[in-house]
């Protein structure tokens, strides 16, 4: 069952926590006014799937909170996580009747969603939509490429490491902050979710965060309230370069 919408949903564009980074970002008054004519908010529950791979999907959409994965099952019923949506990233594709993925909320979500069809015709109507989301498009290929050498070629270390730079300069750029120094922010996946997403197991994955730890690369507050005091170490950890690749 979709969850009710929490009165903390934004329901005027001015007030989206994501509208700088949204597929309307470039938008202005009167095409905001168009896009809200056929915008409509849905919330899920941790766990619950938004659409199945194969589905056809009468909407699309952009994330406004939480997370979600994208899976895809092989033949023998195995799984594969292959990407995260994060705050501000667009769930869809114009053009395309189904989902390739499986999309599945990991934390409460809440996705700011469009009628497809009017939304194509918007596209077509407004090159401001069409240019953003292209940019957003190539940011996101960019990023699978770059994820291929995170999973291929480094450490388990790294593989922490990247994957927390990658959630602290996202959660920097949503609220407008820097993406340097000294960076705070929640965890926003369970160390099981991690060890899915990584190709690691739990006991890596928990030993791994333990010594960055240690090491003073990270602080920890329970499980989830993470601070990276330096986010360049963080970085070098991550055997990323210091100005943050694609991920900022």
């Amino acid at each position: 069952m979709l969850k009710e919408l929490s009165l903390s949903t934004p329901h005027d564009c001015a007030d989206c926590p994501i509208r700088h980074r949204a597929v309307c970002a470039r938008c202005d008054a009167d095409e905001l006014e168009l896009l809200d004519d056929i915008k409509y908010y849905r919330s899920f529950q941790a766990g619950q799937t938004v659409v199945w791979s194969g589905d056809q999907m009468d909407f699309v959409g952009s994330v406004v909170s939480g997370i979600a994965t994208l899976t895809q099952t092989m033949e023998d019923g195995r799984t594969q996580m292959v990407g995260l949506l994060l705050p501000s990233d667009f769930v869809g594709r114009p053009g395309r009747d189904g989902s390739a993925y499986d999309v599945v909320a990991t934390t409460d979500l809440v996705m700011c969603c469009f009628r497809k069809k009017p939304f194509e015709k918007m596209m077509v109507d407004t090159p401001h939509i069409a240019q953003r989301l292209l940019e957003m498009t190539l940011d996101e290929l960019d990023a699978a490429r770059e994820w291929m050498l995170v999973l291929g070629r480094k450490t388990a270390r790294e593989k922490i490491a990247s994957l927390l730079s990658i959630i602290a300069r996202r959660d920097a750029t949503l609220h407008l902050r820097p993406a340097k120094g000294k960076l705070v922010f929640d965890l926003p996946l369970t160390r099981e979710a991690m060890a899915d997403y990584l190709g690691l197991t739990l006991e890596t994955v928990s030993r791994q965060i333990s010594a960055l730890k240690r090491d003073g690369v990270i602080h920890l507050e329970g499980k989830r309230h993470v601070t990276v005091p330096d986010l360049d170490r963080l970085l070098i950890e991550a055997g990323d370069d210091s100005d943050g690749g694609v991920f900022a």
